[in-house]
């Protein structure tokens, strides 16, 4: 299929069932126990900067494991899979000085994982599987100081995010996603950078693609790290159009649950959840079972809360399995119309109807 056809059977079989992604790309490359050798590979010998925990340049050093990884979540289940480029960016790279391989790092992830949604594709025509752009948020905020003693203070400015998620954009682009992830978002105003660098290269000429917007909740209260509530967060990125809205990671699926629920309430577009496997325990490690996982997003679906539906943090291909099971042959959430009106956000939303 070219890239236009495989965009319409998305959006065909957004309509016709809840979709699947896949689950967490970290907890499974800890499971391999790599060494700095792996992720150094040839390329990299000699680097000055310990290389190990960058978990994206494996797209060029063990680039076997990764196809492997999308093999892995696609016979799970997955409809969609992420490629492995979450930090991808010349400032998410920064720490590592890889800054100059950032094209390369975001090229081949998203080559690799077209390689095998291709694959699995042409196995199981009745179950086309499609790539998101993974675009991760940044260790740097545009909305929050970096300085306490300064409010005004901030470690970047909105052209250097800009030109950062430009330069991602473009690469994921050319190696071939059939979407835009952008995802675990943070910092409402980093979102809008990296959706300004899609919208602009679109203009220029690069064919147009899907946007997914998918925003964290940090704690119970609510809100996202920099204080929006999920009303006010839509409201900021709506004008997007995104092809679908949601929610993941820093939260299980039972804390999730009510912030998912408003977000269907009030977006007029597809809705997506992929949930922590649970919280975290004293470890740092997920302790809910893919059965657990299963059950409870099958009570979105039935719900008819959701779109998509998938994993983050300590999720496997087991709980993806458990989960794609769950949810198969319930019907998708139907897309609301809302009345027209002025909806404007600062930290809370602002609705004015006509």
């Amino acid at each position: 299929m070219t890239r236009t056809e495989r965009i319409a059977a998305l959006k065909a079989a957004a309509k016709q069932r809840i979709l699947v992604l896949d689950g967490s790309w970290g907890v499974m490359i800890q499971k391999r126990g790599l060494a700095e050798a792996d992720y150094r590979g040839e390329r990299f010998k000699d680097h000055g900067v310990q290389l190990k925990g960058d978990n994206d340049v494996l797209n060029l050093t063990r680039p076997d494991i990764i196809a492997e990884l999308h093999d892995a979540y696609y016979g799970a289940g997955a409809d969609i899979s992420e490629t492995n480029t979450f930090s991808a960016t010349s400032i998410g790279q920064g720490e590592y000085e890889l800054q100059s391989a950032v094209r390369d790092i975001n090229f081949e992830g998203a080559r690799i994982a077209r390689e095998r949604a291709d694959a699995w594709t042409a196995k199981e025509p009745q179950k086309p599987r499609f790539v998101a752009g993974s675009m991760g948020p940044l260790p740097v905020m545009l909305s929050m100081s970096s300085d306490v003693n300064d409010p005004g203070a901030r470690k970047v400015t909105f052209d250097q995010v800009y030109e950062a998620y430009r330069e991602q954009v473009r690469a994921l682009h050319e190696g071939g996603v059939d979407l835009f992830l952008v995802e675990t978002i943070t910092d409402t105003l980093n979102c809008k950078a990296a959706i300004k660098a899609i919208l602009d290269l679109e203009d220029e000429g690069d064919e147009p693609l899907p946007i997914w917007i998918s925003g964290t909740i940090t704690d119970r209260s609510g809100r996202t790290l920099s204080g929006q509530t999920v009303e006010a967060f839509w409201n900021s990125v709506k004008h997007a159009r995104p092809f679908a809205v949601g929610l993941n990671c820093a939260l299980g699926a039972e804390l999730m649950r009510p912030h998912i629920a408003e977000l269907s309430r009030v977006a007029d577009t597809l809705i997506s959840a992929y949930p922590n496997a649970g919280l975290p325990n004293a470890m740092g490690e997920y302790d809910e079972t893919p059965d657990e996982t299963g059950h409870a997003l099958h009570e979105w679906a039935a719900a008819g809360i959701v779109n998509i539906v998938g994993g983050c943090c300590g999720t496997t291909p087991d709980h993806i399995r458990h989960v794609a099971d769950e949810v198969q042959g319930l019907k998708p959430r139907q897309v609301p119309e809302r009345p027209t009106a002025l909806r404007l956000a600062g930290l809370e939303p602002f609705e004015l109807a006509s």
